[in-house]
């Protein structure tokens, strides 16, 4: 009989331990599941409750750009000063950054290539003259019949080449602006400015010796126009065109806006800065903008409609940005985009997302590995 209790009891224990094994609590569900490139988030995950998905919508955006600038001078408006002879710097009429009128004195100079010039043109006035009588005395000659025909062409020829020499004489002497009258005629030469302007770079000083008439001594900027150049990214260009508002604020008139258009958006791009020239030009009364000035260039371009996503949507992953969109119920893959910068609750989407799409638009930093 003990026995038998015995093994009853066993029997018990026995089917009690398996039904106990059969009964423990179920294994937990997991919040999400990866499948190659995409995220499940299954039944019963807590993800559900937490994830807002919504659909990509559009809106009529307006691009801006915010860009640096710099004031340049117009290279059209900049005139570098030669000197037309060599010699020695007698006398500086100007100092760096002055402003000067045209044909105003800059600099008197002591040629000896101008005396050389002068001599040259004496000599063939005087080479001239005698032609000149030797030309009638063969033509009068020749009208009593004492003359040859061949001795007036001569005469004729030799004419006519000092002539020339006579007005090559002249002509340099008025490219030089030197004075041809006889009576002014001096070594000293005074050079004088092409353009008015401001005096932007000076290279010569008293007493220099000027060797190189190739070589400019001082250099005349019209500032009375400047331009501001933008510096666009290449990504940007889309948004840049001629004749296009542009509004140029400046660092040393915070309080101001002032506004022009883009004249100018070059064909090449900076190869080093993978950015392009934009120019804008501006009336440069009072000489408020002095070239190398710094600005900050606004430019808006026409009305579109793009993609446009909330800013809780995006998330940074090393250099990129990027989203999740639903590619069926509670999966979803990553997507990187191009948002565009915005200081706002929302960004536009250049691309990466198309309208209509579900996109984890609350909770996305979730699904982030």
């Amino acid at each position: 009989m003990l026995l038998g209790a015995l093994f009853i009891a066993a029997m018990f224990a026995y089917r009690a331990g398996i039904l106990g094994a059969h009964n423990g609590p179920p294994a937990e569900t997991p919040a999400m599941v990866r499948q190659g490139d995409k995220i499940v988030v299954p039944e019963g995950s807590p993800l559900r409750d937490r994830l807002t998905v919504a659909a990509a919508a559009t809106q009529p955006v307006i691009r801006k750009l915010d860009v640096p600038g710099v004031v340049e001078a117009d290279p059209a408006r900049t005139a570098a000063v030669l000197t037309p002879m060599a010699g020695r710097v007698l006398e500086l009429k100007v100092a760096l950054g002055d402003r000067v009128t045209r044909d105003q004195v800059l600099a008197i100079i002591d040629s000896p290539d101008l005396a050389q010039a002068y001599d040259d043109d004496e000599k063939a006035a005087d080479a001239l003259a005698l032609t000149e009588k030797n030309l009638g005395r063969q033509e009068g000659q020749l009208k009593i019949g004492s003359g040859s025909q061949r001795d007036l062409d001569q005469a004729r020829s030799d004419h006519t080449q000092a002539l020339s020499e006579y007005t090559r004489t002249q002509a340099r002497l008025k490219a030089v602006g030197a004075s041809s009258d006889a009576k002014q005629r001096s070594r000293v030469l005074s050079v004088k400015a092409p353009v008015g302007g401001s005096v932007t770079s000076l290279a010569i000083a008293p007493g220099n010796m000027v060797n190189d008439p190739t070589q400019p001594i001082l250099t005349i900027t019209d500032l009375s126009t400047v331009w501001v150049t933008a510096l666009v990214p290449e990504r940007d260009l889309a948004v840049v065109s001629k004749d296009q508002e542009a509004q140029v604020r400046f660092d040393a008139y915070p309080d101001q806006v002032f506004r022009g258009r883009v004249a100018h958006v070059s064909d090449v791009l900076e190869s080093d800065s993978r950015r392009n020239k934009v120019r804008i030009v501006f009336p440069n009364r009072g000489h408020l903008f002095k070239p190398n000035m710094y600005a900050r260039v606004g430019l808006a371009a026409a009305e579109e409609s793009q993609v446009v996503l909330p800013t809780s949507a995006l998330l940074m992953n090393n250099d990129r940005t990027t989203v999740f969109v639903a590619t069926a119920p509670w999966t979803f893959e990553r997507r990187t985009v191009d948002a565009a910068l915005e200081e706002s609750t929302s960004v536009a989407i250049r691309f990466g997302v198309t309208a209509g799409e579900q996109v984890v638009v609350k909770g996305a930093i979730l699904l982030n590995d």
